[in-house]
């Protein structure tokens, strides 16, 4: 303990002492204002008094930690000081802003305007992150978590960071909720605008009119997860229990919507059966089908969530199903079971934590789901397009948006309950280190049919649409004039030959390397916080996990429009100054994403026996020791999952980076809305076709730096040496 705190002590006086307290106008802090000086510095000078608490906060460590000190002394001490010294550095960023006291009840007790501070820099941010990691040193040599530093540390980081990036953006706007036009609290307002008959009308039972919007939105969510997860395993068995010989190109083809922009979908399906789509055109001059309008409302989107939501499920699922340990299957074939006895009786229900996490996504994927509404919704409204024109429309009411947002965490709320009923204390571990797993028998054959039957079609659609949206991008206008040429591709991505060596002269560029620099960066990020939450939710109980849980999914609940927004609202101004940074752009990624990596790493770890971390920490191995060496290993499909998926939400994210980018970082999704809103659609599709030729370059090197986790016996071929004579003897 006094090593690794001692460590953290020289970081939390670095950052006070050497780096700049304030941001200092330098990447990734945002230009502006703001003083260079260190904390110490300031002090020195006679600026910024209030940090000296901070100050002799690090001092009371600095002493805990001298080699006098009695262990339970130096623990208690530490809790003290890092605990004071982080509550006190909170306590004055928020209590002072750029023009004085941020609250008007300080004003009257202490004088206006008040002093004045920018956001925190480096250096604050450093110190900060110092005083937490010695409170949870401290905690640790009280007993807490065993005595075990690094979970205790690693609670203290996930619970900080998640209420920072997810807890305190969304609390910003949603106070508005019950604020009228004035910015005064009024609960009337709140509850005229929750139970609008906007929202929950039921005239779709008398009528042919729409039902409300909350409703149309859970009938929507709910035929999109069952779809999602149907459509996920039947993919995933073929891919791991079945001689499929097309296995590389059936999970190229389900992972192809996941690493396409979801307006491009939806662009392409409109190309496919609009009034003017090939097939309403090859229908009616074939068989005289008159041409309609169906693909906007209902079928249009439920075909376009099916797509592009598909893919979660099967990089879920596909993980579960391999960790399914094949001696159960064997031990049931040998009581005599039949194979679909097998299949029904031991197979399905280990599956269960993935169905239900696949499931879960897929629901929560759908509610918060812009893009596909946006472009095909016609006139089936659904939450998330309602708060975003409640947002950005004329009649701007931020009030109505949070009350929108609150309805959609509702439904997450019921949806997460729901899930947690049906898994219930029944336990599902399969991986146990307990010998060899056997060898994976082959799928009855009435389910092998119907997953191929389900599959193969969908497969076969999903390469018709990504035919169209390649055919679109080497041809001038789609629909009117079908010359083949360059010209989408040479307007964006265009590169000169100079004296000066190679120019990147298209118009595409700037965006790209951006979004590739912040994706990047965020993906394994993503990664890390992500599995790291899923390991202390499954092999660590502490008060209030199951509220941490549910916690973990709440930025993904909320619409993209809302998280932006929201991220504007509370970042914009100090404390925490980031807007207009890439820095923005990479939080905004890891914390909206994050819940993949979070729900793929629990459906994993769950199947893992405990048995096999007890045993290391048994050996005298400490629990770091035990995630790098023992876990790690045995979660290399949901590390797969939660960096491919953080790796292409990124890029292909448009509706909450759209309120975060600037001039400088401008990402590939914001230009290819303003090239589809200038009428741009060649280019636009052009500039989809290469970002989907990089993902997939990148998802297959991510798959081949993580590997595959190997379970159980393979078949091999085996020379048989063949004996030598026998030789006679006397």
């Amino acid at each position: 303990m006094r090593k690794s705190a001692g460590a953290w002590l020289v970081a939390g006086w670095a950052g006070f002492a050497l780096l700049p307290w304030y941001e200092t106008g330098s990447w990734p802090w945002p230009a502006g204002v703001g003083h260079a000086e260190s904390a110490l510095a300031l002090l020195a000078t006679g600026q910024a008094m209030w940090l000296l608490p901070i100050g002799l906060a690090l001092v009371v460590a600095s002493s805990a930690l001298l080699p006098t000190a009695r262990r339970e002394n130096a623990a208690r001490w530490l809790v003290i000081s890092g605990g004071a010294g982080l509550g006190l550095l909170i306590l004055q960023a928020f209590a002072i802003g750029l023009n004085g006291w941020a609250f008007p009840n300080l004003d009257a007790l202490f004088g206006a305007p008040g002093p004045s501070q920018a956001g925190i820099g480096l250096g604050a941010a450093l110190t900060a992150l110092a005083l937490l990691m010695m409170l949870s040193y401290g905690l640790a040599g009280l007993g807490w978590c065993r005595g075990d530093a690094f979970v205790v540390g690693a609670i203290a980081l996930v619970v900080s960071l998640i209420t920072l990036f997810v807890f305190y953006p969304v609390l910003r706007i949603l106070t508005s909720a019950v604020e009228d036009d004035a910015g005064h609290t009024s609960l009337s307002v709140f509850v005229g605008k929750l139970f609008d008959p906007s929202i929950w009308g039921l005239d779709c039972l008398t009528s042919n009119l729409n039902c409300g919007v909350a409703w149309n939105t859970l009938f929507l969510a709910l035929l999109v997860a069952g779809g999602t997860t149907l459509l996920g395993l039947a993919f995933a068995l073929i891919a791991t229990r079945t001689a499929f010989r097309f296995k590389g190109v059936l999970r190229v083809l389900t992972v192809l919507p996941i690493i396409t922009p979801p307006f491009v979908i939806g662009l392409a399906l409109i190309l496919l059966f609009g009034r003017s789509g090939a097939v309403s055109a090859f229908l009616f001059e074939t068989f005289g089908i008159p041409r309609s309008r169906w693909i906007y409302g209902l079928p249009g989107i439920l075909i376009a969530q099916l797509l592009a939501f598909t893919p979660i499920a099967f990089l879920v699922l596909i993980g579960v199903v391999q960790g399914i340990s094949p001696s159960l299957e064997e031990a049931s074939q040998t009581l005599r079971a039949k194979s679909w006895t097998t299949f029904r009786t031991v197979t399905l229900p280990l599956m269960r934590p993935g169905l239900a996490n696949a499931f879960l996504l897929g629901f929560i994927e759908s509610m918060a789901d812009f893009g596909n509404p946006l472009v095909l919704g016609g006139n089936y409204e659904v939450l998330s397009t309602k708060i975003f024109f409640a947002v950005v429309g004329a009649a701007h009411d931020q009030g109505r948006a949070a009350v929108l947002s609150l309805i959609l965490l509702a439904f997450t709320l019921g949806a997460f309950w729901l899930q947690y009923a049906w898994l219930g204390k029944r336990v599902y571990t399969t991986v146990t280190g307990k010998g060899d797993a056997g060898v994976t028998p082959p799928l009855p054959r009435p389910v092998a049919w119907l997953c191929f039957a389900t599959a193969i079609p969908w497969a076969i659609f999903t390469f018709a649409i990504y035919i169209i949206i390649v055919f679109a991008s080497f041809v001038k206008t789609m629909g009117y004039d079908y010359t083949l040429t360059l010209e989408h591709f040479t307007t964006g991505f265009r590169i000169e030959q100079t004296p000066r060596g190679l120019f990147f002269s298209g118009s595409a560029w700037n965006s790209l390397f951006t979004t590739m620099e912040v994706a990047l960066l965020a993906a394994p990020l993503t990664a890390l916080v992500g599995l790291l939450t899923a390991y202390l939710l499954t092999r660590q109980n502490f008060m209030g996990r199951r509220a941490f849980e549910f916690g973990t999914m709440l930025s993904f609940a909320i619409p993209g429009t809302v998280v932006g927004i929201s991220y504007i609202l509370a970042f914009n101004v100090p404390p925490v100054e980031i807007t207009g940074t890439g820095l923005i752009l990479i939080i905004s990624f890891v914390f909206r994403n994050m819940p993949v990596a979070v729900r793929s790493g629990i459906a994993t770890m769950s199947q893992i026996d405990k048995s096999l971390d007890e045993a290391s920490l048994t050996l005298g191995a400490r629990s770091f020791a035990t995630v790098r060496r023992v876990i790690m290993p045995l979660l290399r499909p949901a590390i797969v999952a939660a960096l491919v998926y953080s790796f292409v939400r990124a890029i292909t994210g448009v509706s909450a980076v759209i309120f975060l980018v600037s001039a400088e970082y401008n990402m590939a999704t914001t230009y290819i809305v303003g090239r589809v809103e200038a009428g741009e659609f060649g280019l636009a599709i052009a500039y989809s076709t290469v970002l989907i030729a990089v993902m997939l370059v990148t998802i297959l090197i991510f798959q081949g730096l993580v590997g595959e986790r190997r379970l159980g016996r393979r078949a091999e071929t085996r020379t048989i040496p063949t004996p030598a004579p026998a030789v006679a003897t006397r």
